[in-house]
């Protein structure tokens, strides 16, 4: 990620921006962006930009509730997953931001369809995601003000805190697996931010540590904050929040094991969000800070 971005001027266009791809030409400022995940439609929304097309999750076909009343009204171009190329190329997009994780196989496609820009992936990255988006459009210092924002508002929340740091869990039902976010996850990465710390199993340069249902006791901690993608009946959610052993771990005697939002805690993968959790964790661990 180091070189990421671009050398030009703001307002200086043509500009050449540097990404994992490559390089790419941006010919003029613009106006007509297509996002192709989570953490670009935040990045750009953060910047006052609306973009014209956006891909939804395999969970949700509705824009995040976080973003909804500033995003517009994009159209849709498929999943994350599955991306519509017909579909973007009819919204003659004249800039996509994605990652080479996510979409690497089709970047040639869409670079016919307009300059394409990716990050080398979403999650942890996302600070450097942030800039990076930003480039095209000449706005890398606002991006930089808005995560020195960030920054001070999670530092205060530390020395609201000072020396009693509650260990915190961010758990996660997903259909077919359910999940203990480590340290090379977004919300890892906000967490390690405050500072907060996570137990040990979860102190791992992994995204997540995945768990059975019989091993739920691993996610005890002093706080545990769980989340679910998509429906909670396609997860095992009900039966493990039902179930013996999920009462009788510490954080759900003492009452706090509570639920947070999906779209921020695990999808946001931006400083919207990022802004979001720590309204969250501020109110839970240090009220009145």
């Amino acid at each position: 990620m180091k070189g990421f971005g671009t050398d030009a001027a703001p307002g200086v266009y043509p500009r050449t921006v540097k990404h994992a791809m490559g390089e790419t030409v941006v010919p003029a400022k613009p106006t007509r962006v297509v996002v192709l995940d989570t953490g670009e439609l935040d990045n750009v929304v953060s910047l006052g930009i609306q973009p014209v097309g956006v891909v939804h999750t395999d969970g949700s076909k509705a824009l995040p509730s976080y973003l909804k009343d500033k995003a517009g009204s994009p159209a849709a171009v498929g999943t994350i997953n599955s991306l519509n190329l017909e579909a973007i190329a009819a919204l003659k997009p004249d800039l996509i931001l994605g990652s080479q994780l996510r979409a690497q196989d089709q970047y040639a496609q869409l670079s016919k369809i307009a300059p394409t820009v990716f990050s080398l992936r979403p999650g942890y990255p996302w600070k450097q995601n942030f800039l990076l988006n930003a480039a095209p459009f000449g706005l890398e210092t606002e991006a930089r003000a808005q995560l020195d924002a960030y920054q001070t508002a999670a530092t205060a929340i530390g020395a609201k805190l000072g020396d009693k740091r509650p260990t915190i869990t961010p758990l996660r039902f997903m259909p077919g697996r359910t999940r203990l976010y480590a340290e090379l996850s977004f919300i890892g990465t906000v967490l390690a931010d405050v500072p907060l710390p996570q137990p040990g199993i979860e102190q791992v340069k992994e995204l997540a540590v995945e768990v059975s249902p019989e091993q739920i006791d691993k996610a005890d901690a002093d706080w545990i904050f769980y989340g679910v993608y998509g429906s909670p009946g396609s997860t095992n959610q009900d039966a493990v929040l039902g179930g013996a052993l999920w009462k009788t771990l510490g954080a759900v005697k003492s009452g706090q094991a509570r639920p947070v939002s999906d779209e921020t805690w695990f999808l946001g993968l931006g400083v919207m969000a990022a802004h979001a959790v720590l309204a969250d964790l501020k109110g839970f661990v240090a009220p009145g800070s």
